[in-house]
């Protein structure tokens, strides 16, 4: 298996119109790589060109420029689409049918061959939550959290090398998210990659190990989930400590607050840190929490899409 699940080199899609005679830059000059057996999120606010570039990954649209690599085939190759399992955001699936003759008719689509068929269902209903009686129930009655397991389930049907899936857990309950986080988790200790977009970022950040963000269809920035939440400075909090050393101990931090006798102090370096944490015990302090400071996906997602 290649090393990227998908490489994009300078993508960039334009749409033009006739009358009036305009163009719009949907996605801008993107370069990204996404490790093969990753699991990767896309992320921007609403407008900001991820479904078409999610789009030009799965050949639904060309690009204007540059190009789309999906396990070392050009994206417009209907060979690089073979290993591709895609759940898309807004999916219209027949309501008259099942939810055991909607996998059939898209395993059928597919090309599976009855027998594989009709193996591969009963495990797919069962991997996503789905009971029996959910399988003989027809999709118009089923509810916005089972359509979303259901289509999770279509998405898996050819075992794919690579899971494209948009807003998974849109109207899924937090039983039902974590569930879908199990299986996905699954998924990846299989070697599939998982290339997720998604609004609920607290979603993201506990599933994913890198993330990109756009903005205005350029790539705004692009790192592990660790290095992205990681912050600049070094916190300590202590219980017991006497007014002369609080005294000293708040001399030393770039900002400090004592409520309840706990005193929050915060650092900028590791070493002034580790200093007064070793001042903080040589005076019998009790050290109720010692580390670096981390920021939220949320909190990074806003910085960077407001432009700080």
């Amino acid at each position: 298996m290649p090393d990227y699940a998908i490489e994009t080199e300078n993508l960039t899609k334009v749409f033009r119109t006739r009358w009036p005679r305009r163009e719009l830059t949907a996605v801008d000059n993107i370069s990204l790589r996404v490790p093969s057996g990753s699991t990767y999120g896309l992320l921007g606010p609403n407008g900001a060109g991820k479904t078409t570039f999610v789009k030009m990954l799965l050949s639904a649209a060309h690009p204007t420029a540059g190009r789309a690599v999906v396990f070392g085939r050009d994206s417009r190759e209907p060979a690089a689409r073979a290993p591709i399992g895609y759940l898309p955001e807004n999916h219209r699936f027949p309501t008259y049918m099942t939810g055991w003759d909607m996998l059939d008719f898209y395993g059928a689509l597919s090309g599976m061959n009855s027998a594989a068929r009709r193996r591969r269902i009963p495990e797919l209903l069962a991997q996503v939550g789905l009971d029996e009686r959910a399988h003989h129930l027809r999709l118009g009655k089923y509810s916005k959290g089972m359509l979303q397991r259901v289509g999770l389930a279509q998405s898996l049907m050819r075992a794919p090398k690579l899971l494209v899936l948009d807003e998974p857990s849109d109207g899924v309950d937090p039983v039902g998210r974590k569930q879908i986080r199990e299986v996905l988790h699954s998924l990846e200790q299989q070697g599939v990659t998982i290339f997720l977009n998604s609004h609920l970022l607290a979603e993201v950040e506990l599933f994913c190990r890198e993330v990109a963000i756009i903005q205005k269809g350029k790539l705004a920035l692009s790192g592990t989930v660790l290095e992205l939440t990681s912050g600049s400075g070094y916190r300590l909090e202590i219980n017991g400590a006497t007014e002369t050393l609080e005294t000293e101990l708040r001399s030393r931090a770039r900002t400090a607050a004592s409520t309840n006798g706990l005193l929050q102090l915060l650092f900028a370096t590791r070493p002034e840190a580790n200093q007064a944490l070793d001042l903080a015990r040589a005076n019998g302090c009790e050290v109720e929490t010692f580390g670096r400071t981390r920021s939220t996906l949320e909190e990074v997602f806003m910085k960077t899409v407001e432009g700080e």
